[in-house]
């Protein structure tokens, strides 16, 4: 071989070393999104749902138990974790909203995958993945707020073995309604909460909820497999999550932990050294807030915290202190006005209704269509065929302040809002979430305009302003 051939070979040769060594200098990071899913998996003790694949990812890293959304449906909450500010911080809490406006972010407030690319990581909302796999990426974003340009750099699979280090998501739709897969739960053996019915139409309902979930593991196992076959579950972060609570009817849009609290399991690479607090089969108790992710996958890159983000890094050596609380919020959805304010410490949640003339039940053209147990309530309701826990669901009117014990009472269901024992926790959760809500700039506290709200409204609806 010519001097001259033999230098240009083993230059090329030298440089994809250089770019090689460079690729895995730092972690991916892969995100899996179920949508409208609360910690009902195997792993955190769920019966009737078959999901080796996810709990073996427990197994294999860590699982946390108090992890929640900032808010209890889809829009705002994507809209705070992709950005880790919260949702009625930069005006993005009403569901489905400045759709077309041109609204957008505040400055110094940026998408997370834009943060990213300053670091030097290629972006990627999986939609197209390999044949092998089977099925599609859902490529959910549904912000509420504009975007100019593109916020990903790509949507397919194959773009991500040659583009190291990356950050991408993929978003799976199972567990959203309708539901859609194969059967195998028992409606006789599933496990209702205190406040679903126990009739026929409640447990058909929520067994194909659960066969959802074990189908939505079917394909993260599929996923987790093709992560092998390209040679990138050794250097990649695995982070699975919900992106909004359980999709029933007290739990999606309401701000109880049912709403709010969603699985969290994380898996370390092992071609990188893990954190502090992370070793495999971990299950950590700490409160943790959606929008804590997107700084802790910065400091896991290697890349500073946004100076106004405000979420909190959780894991390596710049983890803040433990949260001692949580907060959620929800407004309008589709055309439905509320305002409910919650702020959730390890053992209670204080929850703050500014609408409490609406009823639960107040008329949603989405829920009336896609979850049976919302309607069945009304018809058992007028038959007098509920218990007091579901029948105050059918309430004409809604407290003005409710607070739960979650040691004692994990559905929820016994509000010790009045209780005279009680009190001075009320009065000291009441306190945090004012504070709250002042010093987050709670842009919730003036409502959308009424003709907003007409925009939203189904026609033949009638809806309070």
């Amino acid at each position: 071989m010519p001097h001259t051939l033999l230098f240009c070979w083993l230059l090329a040769g030298f440089t994809a070393c250089v770019a090689s060594a460079a690729q895995v200098s730092r972690p991916n990071i892969l995100w899996l999104i179920a949508e409208d899913f609360g910690p009902h998996l195997g792993c955190y003790g769920a019966k009737q749902v078959w999901t080796p694949n996810l709990d073996k990812l427990a197994a294999d890293g860590a699982r946390y138990t108090r992890f929640f959304t900032t808010a209890p449906v889809c829009s705002p909450s994507r809209s705070a974790f992709m950005t880790g500010m919260y949702q009625t911080s930069i005006g993005a809490h009403n569901h489905r909203s400045h759709r077309d406006d041109g609204y957008s972010l505040p400055d110094g407030v940026r998408l997370l995958t834009d943060w990213f690319r300053d670091a030097g990581y290629f972006t990627a909302n999986v939609r197209v993945l390999p044949e092998s796999c089977g099925f599609r990426g859902a490529a959910k974003t549904d912000w509420n707020f504009a975007y100019q340009g593109q916020p990903f750099d790509s949507d397919r699979w194959s773009d991500l073995k040659g583009r190291q280090p990356f950050f991408a998501q993929i978003n799976f739709q199972e567990t959203h309604r309708a539901f859609h897969a194969p059967k195998r739960a028992d409606p006789a053996q599933v496990e209702l909460p205190p406040w679903t019915p126990d009739h026929p139409v409640a447990r058909e309902d929520w067994a194909k909820y659960l066969d959802s979930a074990t189908e939505l593991d079917r394909k993260i196992g599929l996923v987790l497999l093709q992560l092998e076959a390209d040679g990138l579950a050794d250097n990649t972060v695995i982070v699975f999550f919900g992106d909004n609570g359980q999709s029933h009817v007290r739990g999606k849009q309401f701000c109880y932990d049912s709403g709010l609290r969603v699985p969290l399991i994380i898996r370390w690479p092992k071609d990188f050294p893990a954190p502090k607090r992370f070793q495999p089969g971990t299950v950590d108790d700490r409160l943790l807030a959606a929008i804590d992710l997107a700084p802790t996958m910065l400091a896991l890159a290697g890349a500073p915290k946004p100076a106004k983000m405000q979420g909190e890094i959780f894991l390596g050596g710049h983890a803040a202190p433990p949260r001692q609380y949580v907060f959620g919020a929800r407004d309008r959805c589709d055309e439905t006005v509320f305002r409910f304010r919650t702020v959730r410490e390890a053992r209670y949640r204080y929850l703050r209704n500014f609408t409490p003339d609406r009823p639960f039940l107040q008329p949603n053209a989405y829920k009336e269509r896609s979850y049976p147990v919302w309607n069945l309530l009304k018809e058992l309701h007028a038959a007098g065929k509920l218990t007091p826990a579901q029948a105050a669901l059918c309430a004409p009117t809604m407290p003005e302040e409710e607070l739960y014990d979650l040691e004692t009472d994990p559905h929820e269901i016994n509000n010790l809002a009045q209780s005279p024992p009680h009190q001075e926790v009320r009065r000291r959760l009441r306190n945090a979430l004012e504070k709250w809500i002042e010093e987050s700039n709670d842009q919730g506290r003036a409502f959308e305009p009424a003709e907003v709200v007409r925009r939203a409204t189904p026609p033949g609806s009638q809806q309070k302003n």
